[in-house]
C-alpha cells in the first residue's frame, strides 16, 4: 500500500485532496501545518512513500508563513533524503517552483485539478 503524507493548512482542500487519494487506493496522513506534517512523518517515516505539501501554510512555531512548505520538504528530505516530495499552491508561481525544484522536490502543483495530482503522483512513484 502506497502511503501519501498530505500537509495543508485549508480544511476543505485538505478533506478533498485526502478522498481524491483514498478513492485512487493511497493510504493518507494529514496534517495542517509544518510541525504536525513533520510530527506525522516522524511516527511513519518508514511507510510514508511521498509528500504533498502546500507551499503556505503555519511554520514549525505555528505562524502563518510564505513559503513554509519549503522549510518542511528541507526538514523532511533531512530525513529520508529519496522521499519524493510535491508542493501545492494556490497559484501559478513560476519562481516558486523552480525554488521547490532546486531544493529537491519532485513536481510543483497548482491545486484545483486533483485527478491531475493523482496522475502525477502515480507518475512519480513509478519513476522511483
Amino acid at each position: 500500500m502506497t502511503t501519501v503524507l498530505l500537509v495543508d493548512d485549508e480544511k476543505l482542500i485538505l478533506r478533498s485532496l485526502e478522498k481524491t487519494l483514498l478513492r485512487a487506493g493511497f493510504d493518507v496522513l494529514t496534517a495542517a501545518d509544518c510541525k504536525s506534517g513533520r510530527e506525522a512523518f516522524a511516527q511513519n517515516s518508514g511507510t510514508v512513500n511521498i509528500a504533498v505539501l502546500d507551499l503556505n501554510m503555519p511554520d514549525f512555531d505555528g505562524m502563518p508563513k510564505t513559503g513554509a512548505g519549503l522549510d518542511l520538504l528541507d526538514d523532511l528530505k533531512k530525513q529520508k533524503s529519496d522521499l519524493p516530495v510535491v508542493i501545492l499552491t494556490a497559484y501559478d508561481e513560476v519562481n516558486k517552483a523552480k525554488d521547490a525544484v532546486s531544493r529537491g522536490a519532485s513536481a510543483f502543483f497548482v491545486k484545483g485539478r486533483e485527478q491531475g495530482l493523482v496522475e502525477l503522483i502515480q507518475k512519480i512513484l513509478n519513476e522511483k
